[in-house]
């Protein structure tokens, strides 16, 4: 999936939405003291109050929010070893053909028990499981506008799983207005905190407006940080790199390439090539969001681009072999510079610690002033400094 299918998806969770319809809720409670299912509860998601549903689609929105390769990720399910059962992919292929609701709620449950098997959860756990159908027209359209009776849409069934940590309130003083006194609450009903879920999947993923059944879409808890073992264990999927990581090989094949030493407009240049790489991919785009991929042949071209010296195919593919041990190896763009930089450049210094966006990284570099190292900033403009407007002091010949 890329970043407009999910945005798309996502603001379909809303009350009375036409193009998403949600059939079955399915919740669980799972106590922390014996990682067992406690109660259980199925019910047909149109019947519920309102105000429960809005907070019910605030939890599934929430499953869904997040940048791909950050906290979203695409896992392949691995294929089911010799004997298995229980095996994720099936029961969640299964879940979406059966009519019988007994029978979903069956499959469920059973991918409900090996989320708490052997992981001591420090609180109570509520797990919900939704099916329904998703709608997309099959021409090009507004993501706001309505579907009509007429028009021909693609329908997929879908299944989101989603973790909600419980807690119970905290103690306050209240007033009976029955007995007329003030008193302490009393606290017995756990709070389940559907607006902050600890994890998630919806499945199956989509791809050109078709199921891809071989994938699942899976939602960490925090970003950057994938929860390997329920990725392995509970959706037996295959190993993920998250994006932190696919900018980390980038800059070992690079080191590995030109060395640990560059200059700051070199890699400016760098920066600049790739982002070019990045909109030149979506500027071809037909109706379909692709995704620029750097191989070792891109990383030639960049480099060759940025000036750097005595580059070659061997060199490069050299350098794959030596990081990740494959000269296919391929990594979003993306990950390495963000479209128009919505991350920093750390420069990191025993005096003090900058941040710069890509583009500028060109008025930035390393100088000698008076014998010692100096980082020198290009600016174009007065600098003020808590309020104050920096004065200059001396001048570099």
């Amino acid at each position: 999936m890329n970043k407009k299918e999910i945005a798309a998806i996502r603001r379909q969770f809303k009350v009375n939405a036409t193009k998403l319809k949600i059939a079955d809720l399915y919740t669980i409670y799972i106590r922390q003291e014996t990682n067992e299912i406690y109660y259980e509860e199925l019910r047909p998601f149109p019947f519920l109050e309102e105000e429960q549903q809005e907070l019910f689609l605030t939890n599934f929105k929430k499953v869904l929010g997040g940048k791909l390769d950050e906290k979203l990720f695409e896992v392949k399910f691995r294929y089911p070893e010799e004997g298995q059962v229980d095996h994720t992919q099936g029961l969640l292929y299964e879940g979406l053909r059966t009519e019988e609701t007994d029978v979903w709620t069956d499959y469920m449950q059973r991918i409900a028990l090996k989320m708490v098997k052997d992981t001591p959860f420090e609180k109570d756990m509520v797990v919900t499981f939704i099916r329904g159908n998703y709608n997309k027209p099959t021409n090009r359209y507004s993501e706001e506008s309505e579907i009509h009776a007429n028009d021909e849409v693609y329908t997929t069934k879908f299944i989101l799983g989603s973790i909600s940590p419980t807690e119970l309130p905290k103690k306050s003083l209240v007033f009976d207005f029955v007995e007329r006194e003030f008193k302490a609450s009393l606290i017995v009903n756990p709070i389940i905190k559907l607006e902050a879920p600890i994890g998630g999947f919806l499945f199956p993923c989509f791809t050109d407006n078709a199921a891809d059944v071989n994938h699942v879409l899976y939602s960490a808890h925090k970003a950057h940080q994938p929860d390997m073992t329920f990725i392995e264990n509970v959706l037996n999927g295959s190993e993920i790199v998250t994006a932190v990581e696919e900018k980390a090989v980038f800059e070992e094949v690079v080191k590995a390439v030109i060395g640990e030493e560059v200059n700051s407009r070199t890699l400016a240049t760098v920066y600049d090539e790739i982002n070019q790489i990045i909109v030149a991919e979506e500027e071809n785009e037909q109706e379909e969001e692709r995704v620029a991929m750097l191989d070792s042949r891109a990383v030639e071209v960049v480099l060759r681009a940025s000036g750097v010296e005595d580059v070659t195919t061997e060199k490069v593919e050299q350098a794959f072999k030596q990081v990740v041990d494959d000269t296919k190896y391929e990594m979003k763009a993306t990950s390495v510079v963000p479209k128009y930089t919505s991350k920093s450049i750390k420069i990191n210094t025993k005096v003090a610690n900058i941040s710069v966006s890509p583009q500028d990284l060109k008025y930035v570099k390393q100088v000698n002033y008076k014998g010692k190292p100096c980082l020198l900033i290009e600016v174009e403009e007065e600098t003020e400094i808590e309020g104050f407007k920096l004065i200059s002091e001396e001048s570099l010949d």
